[in-house]
């Protein structure tokens, strides 16, 4: 009787840590962050996700980066999607990976998150979360300013640094690249359209 007993409280147990770990699983599916309605619109989006709005004063706080830059390249580079990747590569129709590690809202690759947790994140930051990857942006854009002299309110240039890295933007590496041009001339535009929306925005 006692193994009995023994026996079912272990089985009791196990139903309810079983019963746990679904139910936390459920939550943390159903908490999963959406990208917002209008991101065109910075008020709207500041209005949608007030927590966004915190940490987008924060990261503004502890580095001076204009908030609408900060924003703007993060739209550009993952349309505010937390899991965003480049598109899978096939060769007919096998896939064979994708074009680099990008990978979040702020499409971080591999070696140059690694950088940024050793000198300015932790070791919890995550691509996926909205404020640790806004706060890698303006980590990035104060290197750029330091490395390559480019003003932390130049949206156009500081793209240009994001994309192709401080060594490749030294080099010219972006002349050739019409499209790349045209995504930075966007960028620019998008930034300026945040700074004016912010001048009017009805915040708290």
């Amino acid at each position: 009787m006692f193994k009995l007993a023994l026996l079912s409280k272990r089985f009791s147990l196990k139903a309810a840590l079983g019963a746990l770990v679904l139910g936390g699983t459920i939550v943390l599916s159903g908490c999963s962050t959406s990208p917002p309605n209008n991101p065109d619109n910075i008020c709207s989006i500041f209005q949608e996700k007030d927590s966004w709005y915190a940490a987008a004063h924060k990261v503004h706080k502890k580095y001076g980066v204009p908030i609408n830059v900060a924003m703007s390249i993060m739209y550009q580079e993952s349309r505010f999607v937390d899991d965003a990747k480049p598109p899978m590569r096939w060769f007919l129709f096998i896939p064979y990976g994708r074009g680099s590690s990008s990978f979040g809202y702020a499409q971080a690759q591999d070696e140059v998150w690694g950088d940024y947790v050793d000198q300015a994140g932790s070791f919890f930051s995550d691509r996926d979360d909205f404020e640790d990857s806004l706060d890698f942006i303006a980590w990035y854009m104060t290197k750029t300013k330091k490395t390559n002299g480019v003003p932390l309110t130049d949206a156009y240039n500081q793209y240009l640094n994001y994309h192709e890295g401080w060594g490749g933007y030294r080099n010219g590496t972006y002349k050739s690249k019409a499209w790349l041009l045209q995504t930075a001339n966007t960028v620019s535009k998008r930034a300026n359209t945040y700074k004016q929306q912010l001048l009017r925005c009805q915040l708290y």
